[in-house]
C-alpha cells in the first residue's frame, strides 16, 4: 500500500498541501540554471588562480627589486682618483626600497687593460650603515663614477636626500605587506565563499598598493640634485617596479569593482566564474526523500480526519 514519489511525478489534486510543497522543492531540479562544462571550469579556475598568484608574488617580490627608479648615462669619465685615465662608460643608477645600486659598464668592458664591470649596493634600510657601506667601497678601491653618485645619497651630503629615501622605502614596504595580508584574506573569503566580502578586501588591496606609491613618490617634493659624469648629466625617472604595482593595484581596484558590481546585478555570472552552481546544484540532489500513502492520496484527507504520514 505504501509507494515512492518520484520527483517529477505530479500529485493528484486531493494531495495535502505538505506533500505539495515537498513536491515544488523536488520540481526544483528543472528551474536550477545549467552547469558550465567542465572544461569552462577548468579555464576559470585557471584565470582565478594565475592571477591571484601573480598579484601576491609581485606584492613580496617588487619590495626586493631595484629599480623603482632608474637612470642611465653614457660618458667618458675618469676612471680612479688621483689617476688621469679616461674610460668610455655606461653608468646606471638604481633604486630601491632598501638601497640603491651603481653600474659601471665599460664600452667596450676591456679598456686600460682592465675589465670594467661593476655593481655596487649601497643599503639604506632600518638596520642598515650607509656610510659603512660607502667607506667599505673607499677601501676597495671602486672607480670614481661609482663612489661618487653613491656619495650623493649619503647622510652628509648637501642633497639631503638620503632621510627622505629611507624613510619613504620604509613605510612604501610596510603599506606592500598591509596589502599582501588582504591579499590573503580576500583569497580566504573567496574560498569560503563570501564573494562580496572578498571583492571589498581586493578593493582594500588596490588602495594600499596606490597608498604605497604615493609614499615613494614623496622624494620627488624636494629637488633632486644633479649627478654630473664628465660633461653628461644622470637623470632618474619611475622605474619598472613602480609602473608594475600601479598596474597590479588597478589591476585590484577593477577587479574589486566588477566583482561587487555582478554580485548585485548579475549574481549568476559571478557564481559560474567561481563555480559555484555545482555545488547549488549538489545540494538539491541531497534533498531527502518523501514517501506518502497512496491510499491517503487517492481518497483524499479531509480536515476532521487525522493524517498518518511517514516520512524519512
Amino acid at each position: 500500500p505504501w509507494g515512492r514519489a518520484a520527483a517529477p511525478h505530479v500529485l493528484p489534486a486531493g494531495t495535502p498541501q505538505c506533500f505539495r510543497g515537498r513536491q515544488e522543492d523536488s520540481q526544483g531540479y528543472s528551474s536550477l540554471p545549467d552547469v558550465p562544462p567542465v572544461s569552462l571550469q577548468r579555464l576559470y579556475w585557471t584565470l582565478r588562480v594565475l592571477l591571484s598568484l601573480f598579484v601576491g608574488v609581485l606584492i613580496v617580490v617588487v619590495q626586493f627589486t631595484g629599480d623603482w627608479e632608474t637612470g642611465w648615462v653614457q660618458a667618458n669619465t675618469s676612471y680612479k682618483s688621483f689617476s688621469r685615465a679616461q674610460v668610455n662608460a655606461d653608468i646606471g643608477l638604481h633604486i630601491g626600497l632598501a638601497g640603491l645600486n651603481v653600474t659601471l659598464r665599460g664600452n667596450p668592458v676591456q679598456q686600460i687593460n682592465e675589465t670594467i664591470n661593476y655593481n655596487e649596493h649601497f643599503p639604506w634600510s632600518f638596520g642598515a650603515d650607509y656610510e659603512r657601506s660607502y667607506s667599505e667601497g673607499l677601501q676597495k678601491g671602486l672607480p670614481s663614477p661609482i663612489l661618487y653618485v653613491a656619495e650623493k645619497f649619503g647622510r652628509q651630503s648637501p642633497c639631503a636626500v638620503h632621510g627622505q629615501y629611507r624613510v619613504a622605502g620604509h613605510y612604501t614596504s610596510a603599506m606592500l605587506w598591509v596589502a599582501f595580508c588582504t591579499w590573503v584574506i580576500s583569497n580566504i573569503l573567496f574560498s569560503m565563499p563570501v564573494l562580496i566580502y572578498g571583492g571589498y578586501m581586493l578593493l582594500v588591496t588596490g588602495a594600499f598598493m596606490i597608498f604605497s606609491l604615493l609614499s615613494f613618490s614623496t622624494v620627488r617634493n624636494s629637488p633632486m640634485c644633479l649627478i654630473q659624469i664628465g660633461t653628461r648629466t644622470l637623470h632618474v625617472a619611475y622605474g619598472g617596479s613602480f609602473w608594475l604595482m600601479l598596474a597590479i593595484g588597478l589591476l585590484c581596484f577593477v577587479a574589486g569593482v566588477t566583482i561587487v558590481a555582478m554580485h548585485h546585478l548579475r549574481l549568476d555570472l559571478l557564481k559560474t566564474f567561481f563555480d559555484l552552481r555545482e555545488d547549488k546544484a549538489e545540494e538539491y540532489q541531497e534533498m531527502p526523500e518523501v514517501f506518502i500513502n497512496s491510499h491517503f492520496v487517492s481518497k483524499g484527507l479531509s480536515p476532521s480526519q487525522p493524517s498518518e504520514t511517514n516520512s524519512v
